[in-house]
């Protein structure tokens, strides 16, 4: 399924995604964004959980078993171009300040700014085609939300 899924992202012109790919790729870049420090912590879990939930109207098991699901993606996946550039889209821009503000909320979840997050996000808040301005506006959001 990952491999298929992979292949799919990697094409030179890939398709529009699945609402259910989609998802699988936001998720996914959450872990990767989490796992971005190399510590990957039961807080940061607990965070991508609610971020899928509420994003996706999932129940808490569903949530997990998608999280779980991205875990796998995640570490057999190239690189963090391909699950930006599927997200970009997928995803109109105002939905992508939502991913972006999700994606602070995740590396804020630990109570620690990591320079490895920090560097990540501005690349992938750059590939998402989001501007600096909004990002940093984004993160101020999830910071107060946290």
């Amino acid at each position: 399924m990952f491999a298929d899924f992979l292949k799919r992202l990697t094409q030179p012109a890939p398709a529009p995604l699945s609402d259910f790919d989609a998802r699988l790729a936001l998720a996914a870049l959450l872990v990767r964004v989490a796992r971005s420090d190399n510590e990957y912590a039961p807080a940061e879990i607990a965070r991508i959980d609610r971020i899928l939930a509420a994003r996706f109207a999932l129940d808490a098991a569903a949530a997990a078993a998608l999280r779980g699901e991205a875990e796998v993606l995640e570490a057999e996946a190239p690189d963090t171009v391909r699950f930006t550039r599927a997200i970009k889209d997928a995803v109109p821009y105002e939905k992508r300040l939502g991913v972006v503000e999700a994606l602070w909320s995740v590396v804020l979840a630990d109570g620690s700014r990591d320079q490895h997050e920090d560097a990540l996000l501005r690349v992938v808040a750059n590939l998402l085609g989001i501007n600096d301005r909004d990002s940093a506006l984004a993160r101020q959001r999830a910071s107060q939300n946290s």
